[in-house]
C-alpha cells in the first residue's frame, strides 16, 4: 500500500480514479485494469470524488480519443518515440499495442516516485523525473526516429508564452515531430475559479483557445492534422452525468505536425 500522499495534487489522482471507475462499469468506454490495480494500492480517500460525473466522463472521452490517435500513430510508425509530458499516473503504455516503440513518461519527482511502485523501466520504457519546462529532459531522448508528443491535462496550467515556447522548442529539436494535446477554451479558464471552490482546488487554468488556428500562429511550420471535440462523443453519458455543454465550450484533442 502506497502511503504518505498528503498534499498530493488531486489533478494527479482524479484521472486515475476516473479510468478505474469507468473500468468497473458494465458498459465501459475504456478498460484500464492497471488503473484499478493502482487505485487499490494507493492509500487515499477516493470516495471524495464519488458523484463527480462531469469530470469523470470528460476524462474518459479524452482517454479514448488519445488512445485511438496514439495507436494510429504507432501503427504508421512502429519504431517511433512516444513522449508523454506530465504523465501523472497515466497507464497508456501498458494499455496499447505498442510493438517496438520506445516510450518516455515525464513528470515531476512525486508522480514518478509513485509510478515506480507499479512500473519497471526496460529498454523500451523509461521514466524521467523532471519538469516539462526544464528542457534538459530533451537531451535524454534525442533520437532520429519519428516522435509523437502527448500533452494530456497539462497545457491549460501553463500561460500562453510557456505553451508557445514549449511547442516551438519541440518543433525545433525533433525530426518531423507530431503532437497530441488537450486544449480547453477561454470561458472554461474563467469558470475554473468556480471549480476551485469545490473540487479542483489550487490548480488554476491559465491557457485556453477559442480556435485551434491560434496555435498555428506560434510559428508557420505548425500544421493542424486533426481535431476531436468531446462534445461529439458519448452523448448518452453526458445526459447521464447531467452535463449540458455547448460544443464551443467543450474540451478538445488536437493533432499537430510541428514541422
Amino acid at each position: 500500500m502506497i502511503q504518505n500522499l498528503k498534499g498530493v495534487s488531486e489533478t494527479l489522482l482524479i484521472p486515475l480514479w476516473a479510468r478505474a471507475v469507468e473500468t468497473k462499469r458494465s458498459d465501459p468506454i475504456i478498460i484500464d485494469d492497471k488503473a484499478v490495480e493502482m487505485m487499490e494500492h494507493i492509500e487515499y480517500d477516493f470516495s471524495k470524488f464519488d458523484g463527480r460525473q462531469m469530470p469523470q466522463i470528460s476524462i474518459v472521452i479524452r482517454t479514448e480519443l488519445l488512445d485511438r490517435a496514439t495507436q494510429a500513430f504507432m501503427d504508421r510508425n512502429p519504431d517511433a518515440i512516444i513522449i508523454n509530458l506530465g504523465c501523472g499516473l497515466d497507464t497508456r503504455f501498458s494499455r496499447l499495442n505498442h510493438g517496438r516503440v520506445k516510450w518516455y513518461d515525464l513528470d515531476l519527482s512525486e508522480p514518478i516516485r509513485i509510478r515506480k511502485h507499479f512500473f519497471e523501466e526496460t529498454d523500451r520504457y523509461h521514466m524521467i523525473a523532471k519538469s516539462v519546462l526544464d528542457y534538459t529532459w530533451i537531451e535524454d531522448i534525442m533520437e532520429d526516429d519519428p516522435v509523437l508528443i502527448i500533452a494530456e491535462g497539462l497545457l491549460m496550467y501553463f500561460n500562453e508564452n510557456e505553451v508557445k515556447k514549449l511547442i516551438n522548442k519541440l518543433g525545433n529539436v525533433f525530426i518531423k515531430p507530431e503532437m497530441l494535446l488537450e486544449v480547453t477554451t477561454p470561458i472554461v479558464v474563467e469558470k475554473k475559479k468556480e471549480y476551485n471552490n469545490s473540487f479542483l482546488k489550487n490548480a488554476p487554468f491559465r491557457w485556453g483557445i477559442k480556435d485551434v488556428k491560434e496555435i498555428t500562429r506560434f510559428n508557420p511550420r505548425i500544421t493542424v492534422l486533426n481535431e476531436w471535440n468531446y462534445f461529439d462523443y458519448h452523448k448518452d453519458r453526458r445526459i447521464e452525468a447531467k452535463l449540458s455543454l455547448k460544443r464551443e465550450y467543450s474540451g478538445r484533442i488536437v493533432h499537430l505536425s510541428l514541422k
